[in-house]
């Protein structure tokens, strides 16, 4: 394994463990707007399924066009990122 295999290795690695943690503070603030409850509650469940359906589907169809395991993790980094900033409000 050349440097540059290293590198772009290292750089999967890296974004594996972001979207790791980034996704655990998505889960926990939606967690707490499900414990709520209500209109808000109802609404933030039916979107987090809609979302994981959609973005499943995204993931494979780049996966069977040929993209790379990282461009999917990239894309679900964008997509759990703008969750957490609607969230954060």
């Amino acid at each position: 394994m050349g440097p540059r295999s290293f590198n772009q290795w290292f750089k999967f690695a890296m974004d594996m463990n972001a979207l790791a943690l980034e996704a655990q503070q998505v889960i926990a603030m939606r967690m707490m707007k499900l414990s709520v409850g209500g209109p808000k509650g109802a609404k933030e469940a039916r979107r987090m399924l809609s979302e994981k359906v959609v973005a499943a589907s995204e993931a494979g169809m780049k996966l069977a066009t040929g993209r790379s395991g990282h461009s999917v993790v990239k894309h679900y980094r964008r997509k759990v990122r703008a969750n957490r900033r609607r969230l954060a409000k």
